[in-house]
């Protein structure tokens, strides 16, 4: 009773701690680099020194708060539950399931085999399959926490739902394809020992140590992918002219979404690295369609994801895979930067 009482307490105090710091950031920030350090407000290293020193913290503090709460809901999920949960589900409803699941589930690219193989074993359809698995490393709590720190509410909602009709119709256009035939000729002779165990149900206490577990192990993989993005981010907050990147990438070109996805495509990043590159990409007058393009093309067409997938999919099934999944891509940049 008294470790409840505590761990209830030392979490009270957390999101009051939480809430004083993300309140005073800029003004500490302001003190710090223009009061204490000295530097100007108008010149390139000021402007660069002032953006990494505010945007750090700031997304820090989102991410600890948000892949806390979700560490909480994951510890109602599993692997074996996310199976149970698509297994004998109509084409499209499996789609729609799949890819929300993909935003709540652990996933990398690293584990894009293991995954494939239970959910063929499962008797998954293929096409439901890949929806969770575009939507996953795509659509997760990481990518919607930055977005929503870097860019406000409406853009986190504009990625959300678009992300969510890229993996739900690419998924459900690859299983009407019928694309079976071009998994390996081995995916489908696996068979696993996994043994299916009765889950226990869990006290909240054990959820909340679950939240902090999953912030130490997310934010303690991804910190460094923070800090190299938003340092690339700052470099280009304060040296790049604000008319250069908007003159190669910017709406008037028609060319500008299919360039930034063939940029995008053979870099090699998750979420917490490219989004504070895209919102400077956005700040220096890159449209809002392509820089949300560029920054799909590199987490969910990645080439090395792509040649991960090679070993469970023929040449076909993956060339459709790239084609289908750019398309929407592609559209959602087109439209976007026609709507806005």
């Amino acid at each position: 009773m008294k470790f409840k009482k505590n761990l209830y307490l030392y979490t009270f105090l957390f999101f009051v701690l939480w809430i004083i710091i993300f309140l005073n950031l800029k003004p500490i920030t302001n003190f710090l680099i223009f009061d204490l350090i000295g530097l100007k407000a108008e010149t390139h290293l000021g402007e660069s020194i002032w953006f990494f020193v505010y945007e750090v913290p700031k997304v820090l503090l989102l991410l600890v708060l948000i892949v806390f709460g979700v560490g909480i809901v994951r510890s109602y999920f599993s692997p074996e539950k996310t199976r149970k949960t698509l297994e004998g589900k109509p084409l499209f409803v499996g789609n729609i399931l799949a890819s929300l699941l993909g935003i709540v589930t652990p996933f990398c690219s690293c584990s894009a085999i293991p995954l494939f193989l239970g959910f063929v074993e499962a008797g998954i359809p293929i096409g439901v399959t890949f929806s969770f698995l575009i939507a996953a490393p795509m659509v997760n709590e990481i990518a919607l926490v930055l977005l929503l720190g870097l860019f406000g509410w409406k853009v986190a909602l504009i990625y959300l739902v678009t992300g969510l009709l890229i993996a739900i119709f690419s998924g459900w256009i690859i299983g009407k394809l019928k694309m079976e035939k071009y998994v390996a000729d081995w995916v489908y002779g696996v068979k696993s020992n996994r043994e299916i165990i009765e889950e226990a149900k869990l006290p909240f206490t054990k959820r909340i140590e679950s939240g902090y577990q999953v912030v130490k192990e997310i934010v303690g993989k991804i910190w460094v992918y923070i800090l190299i993005g938003i340092a690339v981010g700052a470099g280009v907050h304060g040296y790049v002219p604000d008319n250069y990147l908007a003159s190669l990438l910017g709406d008037q070109n028609w060319y500008s979404v299919p360039l930034a996805i063939l940029i995008g495509i053979p870099l090699y990043s998750n979420a917490a690295g490219i989004i504070p590159i895209v919102s400077v990409l956005i700040e220096k007058g890159v449209s809002l369609g392509t820089a949300l393009a560029f920054m799909m093309s590199v987490i969910a067409l990645s080439l090395p994801e792509i040649i991960i997938l090679k070993k469970v999919l023929k040449w076909p099934f993956i060339v459709t895979f790239v084609l289908i999944v750019a398309f929407g891509i592609i559209t959602v940049g087109y439209l976007f930067n026609f709507i806005m």
